[in-house]
């Protein structure tokens, strides 16, 4: 199926259809959006002109094989990267057209990571870790504290604040990246593999986790290549060649917590 083609939207708050029902303003945006490699005299196109939309309160699957573009594609979303082409809106805001210090400011206001290996500090507590994105941001300590503590408290880790990562599972690991990806309050997780170094239980812990994030209007958008942790996203976008090649709904995906507790009736 061809990528789909923005469609002009109504105003904010305003329905556009005959029922009367307001429809989500997107959240993303991409217009030809396109990503080119220089390996000396080479020229590698990662990324041919894709064209998308997100709106707020989406969960989006993006798969594809090694190669296809879903991490080119990712870091452009995550302002880790500017595109070579296109236009990409974050929120109504061009960051395709930002400066370097300008993407930084977007990565810390609106988005949340997480990733595949966590990205933990090794020898910091579990709250310290969470606080991180606040330190950078100039919160004052008792704020960032307070902060972090509810973040912890969210995912389920109110009882491991002192932990350090090699005192945790992997689990564990992974909730405290969720709670340090919510600290700063985004409107977009981006979130790369979050399964790819755990079991098929705490994968479903944690997609539960995504899920009950995306039910309370976080826009999450995950890049994995296991096609039943995409059953749990409401939408798949697939990637081949640095193209969109498919863009299909998921009327019924997949509850998380029901598929975990599934597994409890099968040996360990």
């Amino acid at each position: 199926m061809p990528a789909r083609t923005p469609r002009a939207r109504p105003p904010a708050g305003r329905g556009s259809g005959s029922d009367g029902l307001r429809v989500a303003e997107p959240l993303i945006v991409t217009h030809g959006l396109a990503k080119e490699y220089r390996l000396g005299t080479l020229v590698v196109p990662a990324l041919r002109g894709v064209t998308l939309e997100i709106a707020a309160g989406e969960f989006v699957a993006v798969m594809g094989p090694s190669g296809s573009g879903k991490s080119t594609f990712m870091n452009l979303l995550g302002c880790l990267d500017s595109p070579s082409g296109g236009e990409y809106f974050l929120a109504g805001e061009k960051v395709s057209a930002m400066s370097g210090d300008a993407l930084a400011a977007i990565r810390n206001r609106r988005i949340g990571f997480v990733f595949q290996n966590f990205n933990l500090l090794a020898r910091t507590s579990a709250l310290e870790n969470v606080e991180l994105p606040l330190l950078y941001a100039g919160v004052e300590k008792q704020a960032r504290r307070e902060r972090a503590l509810r973040r912890l408290e969210q995912v389920g880790l109110g009882d491991r604040l002192d932990h350090q990562p090699s005192q945790l599972s992997g689990g564990q690991q992974q909730r405290v990246a969720i709670a340090r990806s919510l600290v700063n309050d985004p409107v977009l997780i981006l979130a790369d593999e979050p399964t790819g170094a755990l079991d098929s239980r705490t994968s479903f812990e944690v997609m539960a986790l995504l899920q009950a994030l995306n039910r309370g209007g976080i826009t999450v958008v995950l890049v994995t290549h296991e096609h039943d942790i995409a059953a749990f996203a409401g939408r798949v976008v697939s990637f081949r060649d640095g193209r969109v090649v498919e863009d299909r709904r998921e009327p019924n995906p997949v509850d998380a917590a029901v598929a975990r507790a599934g597994l409890e009736t099968q040996p360990a």
